[in-house]
């Protein structure tokens, strides 16, 4: 009864671990070491069909978690563009097609809804350990030294350019247009996005704004 008790905690133990921080069984290692835990946990309490079901169905979240990751930082990786190339695409389109923000979308409740997905979509990649290897990184006491050691957070490195690219975004509309009139009219329409987004409670996008 014992033996059982403690591998019931060993089992929460591992599923929490494993939905909490996945990025820490990404490398064969820490794999193998969770699945031999796991074939000892079965072995012993062969009878309960319950535990192999729970440590089947976590071992799987746990790829699930980690292929998707692994996903999109390859999608990210293959739109990430030389700071030169984008200059030459943005020079080379002709002025005619550029069209400017309120032509496209002119609802500033609409374009703040569309800013929240995106901001949703962002913050739904980052994960504890993202933040903690920024957290040690920030902490450690010789910074160029373990630079190398600390995995990249592609998660929150997006999160920070999205928040780049939409200041950027914001500041090319409006000094784009030419006549006062016109530019008064885009400052005016973007303090009203601003104003949806806080209401929505899309502070990010708020303060990009701003």
């Amino acid at each position: 009864a014992k033996l059982k008790s403690f591998a019931a905690k060993i089992i929460q133990l591992l599923k929490e671990w494993t939905e909490t921080f996945p990025y820490d069984f990404q490398d064969e290692k820490s794999m193998k070491e969770l699945k031999e835990i796991a074939h000892r946990i079965t072995q012993c309490d062969e009878e309960n069909g319950t535990v192999k079901k729970i440590i089947s169905q976590m071992t799987q979240n746990l790829l699930m978690a980690l292929s998707a990751r692994s996903q999109y930082q390859e999608i990210r990786e293959k739109f990430r563009q030389p700071a030169a190339d984008k200059g030459t695409i943005l020079k080379t389109k002709p002025q005619s097609t550029q069209k400017d923000i309120l032509s496209v979308c002119c609802d500033p409740l609409i374009l703040a809804q569309q800013l929240t997905y995106i901001e949703l979509e962002r913050v739904s990649n980052i994960y504890p350990e993202d933040l903690m290897q920024i957290v040690s990184h920030m902490d450690s006491l010789d910074n160029h030294k373990c630079r190398g050691d600390v995995t990249k957070t592609y998660n929150l490195e997006a999160y920070d350019n999205w928040f780049n690219c939409l200041s950027m975004l914001v500041a090319t509309e409006i000094c784009r247009v030419v006549k006062k009139k016109q530019r008064t009219r885009m400052v005016e329409f973007f303090i009203d996005v601003a104003r949806e987004c806080f209401n929505i409670g899309n502070f990010n996008s708020m303060m990009a704004i701003i």
